[in-house]
């Protein structure tokens, strides 16, 4: 039995022959370019189909300029930022004809180098970098040129570099003006450590909303429901407890939570907790459900792939900008009857 040819070897000549028109016409029609009759360009594209043929996309990149594809590099191993990010740059993407490539670096500078050697091999048409907090991170150790280049959720040393991150502060502002608005007077922030630029301005945010501030209310620890728990016992122990508490995550904000409902303190009515982050395996899972911030991290994704394509078609961008975040109330704060 003779063996059947494989689909992958099939040539642009082959499928000339089968459309019946020259070399020159069917790569012209699968290049759309040139001028061409409609009805010769569906016989030809009829004929690649009918063949499973599948142009080199290296030299079609080569011919055109341009791939039609673009690379994510993170170090965010859990996802539980990237995904929310890919999400909304794939569909932006996705709808303009381009392919999104993601490949993981964890905090390997190794690693990363040669995802992005490998990248601009298959000759993308833009990167973006994301990660797992949006401090800043080194400048690639490989020289990327004009290359339309990112910052999602991330920042770069590099100066001019694109970044789009969410406005903690704001967010922050949006948390605390929740809290006084229902009437709430003593307000405590429990956060994470000191050294991340999020707290930062999380807890600038929620001081620009107060009209006065109580050292004794603000308490920094580190990004876990445990450090909640000790956080809230700290504040029961004051000889003039809170009545809300705006956390600095939704872990912290679930193990205060815990807490005051173990010492028999009523949430909200007594004290209301408010998170950050807008987790949905934290805040559904906290009785009550927590109010929480959301970073809005699909919509960051999605505006980061309108301005790749904008910057891929010529666009010059340059310099950091940050997106609203949106509070979602939850029990943890609203009273139900």
């Amino acid at each position: 039995m003779s063996e059947e040819k494989s689909p992958n070897r099939h040539t642009l000549r082959d499928v000339a022959r089968h459309a019946g028109v020259s070399l020159g016409t069917a790569s012209k029609a699968l290049n759309k370019s040139g001028t061409l009759r409609q009805e010769t360009r569906d016989r030809v594209l009829a004929a690649a189909d009918e063949l499973g043929f599948r142009p080199n996309d290296l030299a079609q990149a080569l011919h055109r300029g341009q791939s039609f594809t673009v690379g994510l590099i993170s170090n965010d191993s859990f996802g539980r930022f990237t995904m929310p990010i890919m999400e909304g740059l794939e569909t932006v993407l996705h709808e303009a004809g381009i392919a999104l490539f993601m490949c993981n670096a964890t905090d390997d500078p190794e690693r990363e180098k040669r995802h992005i050697d490998q990248l601009l091999g298959k000759r993308v048409d833009g990167l973006v970098f994301t990660g797992r907090r949006a401090d800043r991170r080194p400048v690639p150790g490989l020289a990327l040129g004009n290359l339309p280049k990112i910052y999602v959720f991330s920042q770069s040393d590099e100066p001019g570099a694109v970044c789009l991150l969410p406005d903690d502060e704001g967010g922050a502002r949006l948390a605390t003006d929740h809290l006084l608005a229902l009437g709430r007077k003593r307000i405590a922030h429990v956060t994470g450590p000191e050294d991340f630029e999020a707290v930062r301005l999380r807890r600038l945010g929620y001081e620009k909303s107060l009209a006065r501030i109580d050292p004794d209310l603000i308490l920094h620890g580190d990004w876990s429901e445990a450090w909640g728990r000790q956080a809230a016992a700290q504040l029961l122990a004051l000889p003039d407890r809170p009545d809300a508490i705006f956390a600095g995550n939704d872990q912290i904000a679930r193990g205060i939570v815990e807490a005051l409902v173990e010492q028999s303190v009523a949430v909200p009515n007594d004290i209301a907790v408010v998170g950050f982050d807008n987790w949905t395996v934290m805040t559904d899972a906290a009785r009550p459900p927590l109010s929480s911030v959301d970073m809005n991290l699909k919509l960051l994704g999605e505006e980061a792939g309108h301005r790749l394509i904008r910057m891929i078609q010529g666009e010059e961008h340059a310099g950091i900008s940050r997106l609203p975040c949106t509070l979602v109330p939850r029990a943890s704060t609203i009273s139900t009857p």
